[in-house]
């Protein structure tokens, strides 16, 4: 038995004196789509990083923000009943005479710890990448100062700059040259932890500098010993260009780290003497958790500064980032 399909009626639709108006268009019916099966597992995965995040980094700088806007002190951090004083501990801060050798100190700190870690890492990947014999036993020993603990590290150091009994010193005396205070002087203090911190920093950008030039074709190389170019400008022309996002990323992440370092400086000098290695970190600590009478506010606002340079960076590196995506 056939079935005939009839065409929904469109015959025009007639008013009381008999005039013919058009029907009207048939109504939609919209129906809520159900999430998917895909759509449930990925916010189930999601769903613990979201948590974590909150829990450990959203939850953590509220509480650092609130902690430099408000007049803590120990009876009101655990009773939670802490005035509101708005910017006032940040203008403490700035005026505190520790702040400008502190910023000071953050910044060479920071810079020479960043040049000669990624210059150093840079020379030994592109020496690692010959793969001759044993280039891989040397690079797993390259990473030690990376996977030992802080404190280990650290204290190591302060044996070896002991102005006593030191290796270093007495490496020195051997040479004729006089025993130096490496960790009581002011003038060598910022200069000793600064030299351990680049000493632990050098293997990991050996590792993702090593990874980076892995990436590049040796045909390019190739191609330009056929062309006539030397080792320093087969480098100049084709190594250092192709490892610049690989370098961005590298500087970046050595700039968060190297911003925060407290464990070196504090174990070696501890901010000292006489605050000439003093940085933010460390002096955040010290108003903090260094005195009897803590000062909280004040302490969380120069951690809030810490993370503030933080985030410029790294907002400068999207942009710089989108800028070579879009040329």
């Amino acid at each position: 038995m056939n079935r005939t399909t009839h065409p929904p009626d469109r015959r025009p639709v007639r008013d009381r004196n008999g005039a013919a108006t058009a029907a009207p268009p048939p109504a939609r019916v919209t129906t809520r789509r159900r999430p998917t099966s895909q759509q449930w597992a990925a916010w189930g995965f999601l769903t613990p990083v979201v948590l974590y995040l909150g829990l450990f980094y959203a939850y953590p700088l509220y509480r650092n923000i609130d902690l430099s806007l408000r007049n803590y002190t120990v009876r009101s951090f655990v009773q939670g009943d802490a005035p509101f004083t708005g910017l006032k501990n940040y203008l403490t801060v700035f005026d505190d005479p520790t702040f400008a050798p502190a910023l000071l100190h953050t910044v060479v700190f920071t810079t020479v710890s960043l040049v000669f870690q990624y210059a150093i890492g840079l020379a030994l990947a592109v020496f690692f990448s010959q793969h001759f014999r044993l280039s891989a036993i040397l690079r797993a020993l390259f990473l030690v100062p990376w996977l030992l603990p802080l404190i280990v590290s650290a204290s190591t150091w302060s044996w070896m700059l002991n102005s006593d009994s030191g290796i270093v010193n007495a490496a020195l005396n051997v040479v004729g040259i006089g025993p130096v205070n490496w960790l009581t002087s002011p003038s060598w203090s910022l200069t000793s932890v600064i030299l351990a911190n680049i000493w632990i920093g050098v293997p990991f950008n050996l590792v993702v500098l090593y990874s980076g030039l892995q990436s590049i074709p040796a045909s390019l190389y190739e191609a330009a010993a056929l062309d006539g170019a030397n080792a320093w400008q087969r480098f100049w022309r084709i190594t250092f260009p192709l490892l610049r996002p690989v370098s961005a990323i590298t500087l970046l992440l050595g700039l968060v780290y190297t911003l925060k370092v407290f464990d070196i400086i504090w174990i070696m000098t501890k901010g000292g003497p006489a605050d000439a290695s003093t940085t933010f970190a460390t002096w955040s600590y010290q108003l903090g958790f260094g005195n009897l009478l803590p000062a909280f506010g004040p302490g969380a606002a120069v951690g809030n500064l810490l993370v503030v340079a933080a985030l410029v960076f790294g907002l400068v590196y999207m942009r710089v980032q989108r800028k070579q995506g879009l040329s």
